[in-house]
């Protein structure tokens, strides 16, 4: 006999067949389908995992690339800096780093000063906009004693290019310890600017 549901084939005898070898007939045939339905179960079970794999890949792939390639993100989505800093993670939005950062003291004349050089290198493919520069100067505990902003000589910097940088301040701080420069937008400066404005005026 055939069974309708999986095809499987077994014998049967008729009248004269003894109801125990029945009874096992169909008990043997009971376990096969049991078998199917646990193969079947186990095939949709690793589908599911296969399935889940492959998007949790996908996910931290995202994820990932997100990270990798945040500066090339922030530069095509400016609004996303915000996130990425907000993760703790630095983010180069205007596509050009410090190289060779140098300061000297001197004296011109009477005046004390300290003079900061450094190259400005492109590392983008394509050209950019040279961004001003903010330099700050820090005490030997890490905070920030005095700071002044300075242009780059070159409006635009090409591809994988380098120009120069240089600040000067005079009468700087007897107890500034180190340097700390970044990049800024004008708006930045000019938004500094106001509140500096702004103070004085309440003053």
């Amino acid at each position: 006999m055939t069974c309708a549901a999986c095809g499987h084939n077994w014998f049967h005898e008729g009248e004269g067949t003894d109801v125990g070898e029945e009874k096992l007939a169909r008990g043997a045939h009971e376990r096969y389908l049991e078998a199917v339905r646990l193969k079947r179960k186990a095939r949709s079970r690793a589908t599911a995992l296969g399935i889940w794999a492959t998007a949790l890949t996908l996910f931290v792939g995202v994820i990932v690339g997100s990270v990798l390639l945040r500066n090339d993100i922030v530069d095509r989505w400016p609004a996303s800096a915000s996130a990425f800093t907000g993760l703790g993670l630095e983010v180069n939005r205007f596509g050009v780093e410090f190289e060779n950062v140098e300061r000297l003291r001197q004296l011109r004349g009477t005046v004390p000063v300290l003079t900061i050089t450094a190259d400005v290198r492109n590392t983008t493919e394509k050209p950019r906009p040279a961004p001003k520069v903010r330099v700050g100067l820090m005490d030997d505990f890490g905070r920030e004693i005095a700071h002044i902003y300075a242009d780059i000589e070159a409006p635009i910097i090409g591809a994988g290019d380098s120009v120069t940088f240089s600040a000067v301040l005079e009468n700087p701080p007897a107890e500034s310890y180190s340097l700390r420069l970044r990049f800024v937008d004008p708006d930045e400066i000019e938004g500094a600017q106001r509140v500096v404005s702004s103070l004085t005026d309440t003053a």
